[in-house]
Formats: C-alpha cells, sequence, structure tokens
C-alpha cells in the first residue's frame, strides 16, 4: 500500500511539471497550424464610411403643438404678469402651435419662450413645457422683402425658392418683424384667396376689427397681373403656381421673417 501511494504521487508530481521550453514551442506550432485551416472572417455587415465634419451651416427650428389652455408670462414663473392665453385651436379650427425660441428652468418646471400670435407684434412669452406637446423641427426660414416686393424660402441657408409678392398698401400695411407659419389651409368657396393659404402668427395693426382680429396670410390670388405691388390689406400675395410650389417646399412651423 505505501508503495502504490508513492507511485501515485510520483505521478501527480510529474504531471505538476511544467512543459519544457521544446514542448511549449511544438504546441504552439501545432495551434497555429490549426488556426491557419480555419476558414475566413466572413465580409463585415457594416463598414464605418469615412469621418466628416458636421454641417455647421444647418439651420433648425421648433415648434410644439398646444396640448391645453395655457397662459403666458412676461418671465418664467407662475407669479409673472400674463401677456396672452394660447388655446388648442386657431380661429380656423385648426391645431394651435408655437415657435420655441428659447427654454429655463425656474422653481422646478421647465418653461418655453415662445412666439405669439398677439399684438404688438413680436410679442414672446414664457409657458410651462407641460402645456405643449412634442418638438417638431423645420429647416426652412422664409424672408420677404417689402421694398423688392420679393419672397425667398431658405434650406439651411440655401435659396430653394424665390417668387415675386403683393404686399399691404400704405394705409394698410404688411408688419415687421419675426414670425412664423401657423396652418395651412384649402379648398376656399371664393377664389380671391388661391388654391392655398397659409396662416402667419402676424397681425394687422390697423384692421383689427376684421375677423379673428386681421391675422396676415400667404395665399394665393385670382388677379395675379397686380403682383408685384403693393396691392393687399396687408397679407403676403403670390401667383397662384407659386404658392403651389412654396406649398411643396414649406412646411408648418417655418419662422418668417418680414423686413
Amino acid at each position: 500500500m505505501l508503495v502504490a501511494a508513492s507511485l501515485v504521487g510520483f505521478f501527480a508530481l510529474r504531471a505538476a511539471v511544467p512543459k519544457s521550453a521544446p514542448d511549449r514551442a511544438t504546441a504552439v506550432d501545432a495551434e497555429l497550424a490549426a488556426a491557419a485551416r480555419l476558414p475566413e472572417s466572413p465580409a463585415p455587415a457594416f463598414k464605418p464610411g469615412k469621418p466628416r465634419l458636421l454641417d455647421r451651416s444647418e439651420k433648425v427650428y421648433r415648434w410644439a403643438p398646444v396640448l391645453r389652455a395655457a397662459e403666458a408670462r412676461t418671465a418664467p414663473s407662475g407669479t409673472a404678469r400674463v401677456v396672452a392665453t394660447l388655446n388648442t385651436r386657431t380661429p380656423e379650427g385648426t391645431t394651435n402651435i408655437v415657435l420655441v425660441v428659447g427654454a429655463r428652468h425656474a422653481d422646478g418646471t421647465l418653461w418655453l419662450r415662445v412666439r405669439l400670435a398677439v399684438l404688438p407684434n413680436n410679442t414672446t412669452g414664457w409657458v410651462r413645457r407641460s402645456a405643449l406637446g412634442g418638438y417638431h423641427f423645420v429647416h426652412t426660414r422664409l424672408v420677404v422683402n417689402l421694398a423688392r416686393f420679393e419672397a425667398k424660402l431658405f434650406y439651411d441657408g440655401r435659396v430653394i425658392f424665390r417668387a415675386p409678392v403683393g404686399v399691404g398698401q400704405s394705409r394698410s400695411p404688411t408688419p415687421t418683424g419675426f414670425f412664423y407659419v401657423r396652418e395651412e389651409l384649402t379648398r376656399f368657396a371664393n377664389a380671391f384667396y388661391g388654391p392655398i393659404a397659409f396662416g402667419t402668427s402676424a397681425r394687422s395693426s390697423v384692421l383689427t376689427d376684421w375677423p379673428s382680429g386681421g391675422f396676415v396670410g400667404i395665399h394665393g390670388t385670382n388677379e395675379p397681373d397686380l403682383i408685384p405691388g403693393r396691392v393687399s390689406h396687408g397679407c403676403i400675395r403670390l401667383r397662384n403656381r407659386d404658392i403651389v410650389q412654396l406649398s411643396r417646399l414649406m412646411p408648418i412651423g417655418t419662422p418668417v421673417t418680414v423686413r
């Protein structure tokens, strides 16, 4: 029994002895030979492209729908003075939207600074974020030059559309400032507005007794020969073919600059 135990201990000790350098080299060669017989790796399903710098010319603007009636205030605070009440629908019955131009946390609440469709024009106010829906983003901006009777649509700072326009007469001028497209309307019973009209947040400071308060629209016309010129009560008129083309390029929420 003692001899058997000694033999077992001897073989265990021998097994624990590490391989010599020649033995290790032989094992490595065998593993390399086996690896050489393996099939090649399949082609990658995705190949990363060459890195490129971000386009600094990108211009993104955001808007949000009004989910519930809310008060817009002069500052991001529930005690600040109310400058306007936001309704969920426009006077034409479409979803009311606001252009977002700033944000701030105050007293644990996120407030958004938005452009308001009220007089005086260019008024902004602070609204609780919870009163608005999800953000929508646009890359377009419309610029109307009253002196040149011209409208240009920009996409990321690049002109993609231009057309002559009719603007307000001297007794009912088109208001200048920074606005946005609130809605798109079609199927008018009166050909005066052409096939399409965009409602904006701009309002006439003269024709305040008009229906809904004299909002300024961008629309077609049944008198194309009057364009370009000072021909309207404040709205911006385009020839019908131009307003149709513009409708394909300009989404709701697009900022509008009138100068």
